[in-house]
């Protein structure tokens, strides 16, 4: 009975889940998306809020928070500071068979899930990739110039899909932050319950218990 009784979860044991770099990171980045997409509604709507500010005041701040948007990102991952953060990043683009086809079933088949399931996966991924598109594409409007037409139109385009794709990203991201409370407690505090992570990241648990284990007997040599 009390092997059973050790060998559980224990709930109070905190285990960190993002350093101070990728907090900040994170919470950088979302200020950025957050002025993005005020902006995008207000020079979308420019009769309503023109009332306030000026519509080239809006839209220059729009454009310098764009091109601001990666900053964060490289900040966080350049330099000692950033090896969590690094490691994070490979563990997002490398997916197993397991994880696939959990994505196929929409969450139906069984996983032993990573430190980020695949659905956070796929949302970092578009993310990322979506701070790519939108500077390009944002860089083609802006100096419209050095651009032939047909690019400049399909620039627009593709910004415009993106922008309305990142609104509806950041919709469903808020929503299970708020109805996970655990998840967003570890972009907030950093850490997570030994139990949570029993339950929604048992892969890494095993992991983070097997270094911890090593590093308990490389102490005792």
């Amino acid at each position: 009975m009390v092997a059973i009784i050790q060998s559980q979860p224990r709930a109070a044991v905190r285990i960190l889940r993002f350093d101070r770099v990728q907090r900040a990171a994170h919470w950088a980045n979302a200020a950025l998306f957050a002025v993005l997409m005020a902006t995008a509604i207000a020079l979308y709507f420019g009769s309503f809020f023109g009332i306030v500010i000026q519509r080239h005041t809006i839209a220059e701040i729009h454009l310098w928070t764009g091109v601001s948007l990666p900053a964060p990102i490289i900040v966080s991952l350049i330099g000692p500071w950033g090896s969590q953060m690094r490691r994070d990043v490979r563990r997002i683009s490398y997916w197993t068979r397991d994880e696939i086809r959990w994505i196929k079933s929409l969450g139906k088949t069984p996983l032993v899930a990573d430190k980020f399931n695949p659905g956070q996966k796929l949302n970092a991924i578009f993310i990322g990739a979506t701070i790519l598109v939108m500077l390009a594409t944002g860089s083609m409007l802006q100096w419209f110039r050095f651009f032939p037409v047909p690019w400049r139109t399909g620039a627009t385009f593709v910004h415009d899909v993106f922008a309305f794709a990142v609104f509806v990203a950041v919709f469903g991201h808020t929503v299970m932050a708020l109805t996970h409370r655990d998840s967003l407690r570890s972009i907030l505090k950093g850490w997570v319950g030994e139990g949570w992570a029993a339950v929604h990241a048992s892969g890494w648990l095993k992991e983070q218990q097997l270094t911890e284990d090593s590093a308990t007997f490389e102490s005792r040599e």
